[in-house]
């Protein structure tokens, strides 16, 4: 597998769930600005949508779109995906709320937005956190191990912690446990974040 990534970006999610899963993996960075790769390749022509994730396996085919990639991983290595009849269900549910309701109202953050919008996106995304940290069922979102949401939920916080939003402690502290985590702190440093 092959894992194109733009620094910062929600990628990281799927860099580090593949850090975690500990099988060997390559990955190459994308200038999202340019749209070239670290090897000077035109990224168009990996995936027309010209954006990251994109995930290349083994039999050439492209996986794109975070949650798809994310369920991709999910479906593969089972641990980082939800059991039971209506796992992989809730698992999808969690990973739309992060997308559709937190990752989307960054916008004005990465967009040169208003200070208003800013301020109304901030409270906004708080709100949605703290949806989060409210429903959390054990050490992290679905119970006592990381899961690919959580690694989703992670690139969110740090994006707030960028930007100055504020997390509500239950979530913060998920943060903290995955940000220890050996593999966690291997994409982070791949990526140029720490």
């Amino acid at each position: 597998m092959k894992l194109y990534y733009g620094p910062w970006a929600c990628s990281l999610a799927a860099h580090m769930v593949l850090h975690e899963v500990g099988e060997p993996f390559d990955s190459e960075s994308v200038n999202l600005k340019t749209k070239v790769t670290a090897t000077g390749g035109d990224f168009s022509e990996v995936t027309p949508k010209a954006y990251v994730p994109a995930l290349e396996l083994e039999d050439g085919e492209i996986v794109t779109e975070n949650i798809a990639v994310l369920d991709y991983l999910a479906s593969r290595y089972p641990d980082y995906g939800l059991e039971g009849p209506m796992g992989r269900t809730r698992l999808l549910e969690l990973l739309a709320y992060l997308s559709t309701e937190i990752h989307k109202s960054f916008k004005p953050f990465w967009h040169n937005g208003t200070d208003e919008q800013k301020a109304v996106a901030g409270a906004y995304i708080t709100a949605r956190m703290r949806y989060l940290a409210d429903t959390m069922r054990g050490d992290f979102l679905c119970g006592d191990q990381p899961r690919v949401a959580d690694y989703y939920a992670l690139v969110m916080m740090l994006w707030a912690g960028r930007f100055g939003i504020e997390i509500p402690s239950a979530l913060a502290a998920l943060g903290e446990r995955l940000k220890a985590r050996p593999a966690v702190q291997a994409a982070l440093k791949v990526e140029g974040i720490v």
